[in-house]
């Protein structure tokens, strides 16, 4: 029987990283919320060191912010940031559709099809958290195909952006049937070789989104009448 290997403080690091994004995704840290970084060691059952470090990637990554001699705070909503983060959603994933049509092989539809099934059967509960992975999965999985890796890594930190710091039922409330529709026809002008047909679709699709997200956070801003950043 093999020894168990020990932990290293990167691992306690990864593991506080991934605890903190959990909270994010379930709503158990909102937005403009002070952290304490003591109470989530606690939840997370560890000590500050990890949870601190963690906070500092987070930091890094614009989820987070730190006040000096006051701590962490999790970063407002923005609608500024939003829109730009949707705006370059569809430079990157729309550029990246010569590539995937070029090269893509009938194991990579085979892949892209599943991520649409998983997508398509996903739970549509009122938090929407299931519905939310799965589509940035089918994203996700057809950027990958074009191969341009440093462009799925900067689509990956967008997605974080969306679905860490803003609610599932903030920003995706764009009809079901509408999103459905718009995936299904853009895999059909995938398998078709049509890029033409495909870049317009995508680009409607993510621009569509975009519009939907604006319109309720600016509603969400107007109820609890506070200024938009």
């Amino acid at each position: 029987m093999g020894v168990k290997k020990k932990k290293t403080k990167e691992d306690f690091t990864k593991e506080a990283y991934m605890g903190i994004r959990r909270m994010f995704f379930l709503n158990e840290i909102i937005p403009g919320q002070k952290i304490s970084y003591g109470d989530l060691a606690q939840r997370l059952n560890m000590s500050t060191t990890p949870v601190i470090q963690a906070l500092k990637r987070l930091e890094f990554q614009g989820l987070v912010r730190h006040e000096p001699n006051r701590g962490y705070y999790t970063e407002n909503i923005s609608l500024k940031e939003i829109t730009e983060i949707y705006e370059f959603r569809e430079l990157i994933e729309v550029s990246l559709l010569p590539k995937t049509i070029s090269s893509i092989t009938k194991r990579g539809m085979n892949t892209l099809k599943k991520a649409l099934d998983n997508h398509l059967d996903a739970v549509r509960d009122i938090y929407l958290k299931e519905r939310l992975l799965k589509d940035m999965k089918f994203h996700l999985v057809l950027a990958k195909l074009s191969g341009s890796q440093i462009q799925i890594n900067t689509l990956k930190s967008l997605f974080d952006l969306l679905y860490l710091k803003y609610r599932g039922n903030i920003l995706f409330i764009t009809p079901m049937e509408t999103v459905d529709a718009e995936h299904i026809q853009l895999y059909e002008d995938i398998d078709a070789g049509n890029l033409e047909k495909a870049q317009a679709v995508l680009g409607r699709h993510i621009s569509n989104v975009k519009k939907h997200a604006i319109l309720s956070i600016e509603q969400m801003n107007r109820e609890k009448n506070i200024k938009t950043i």
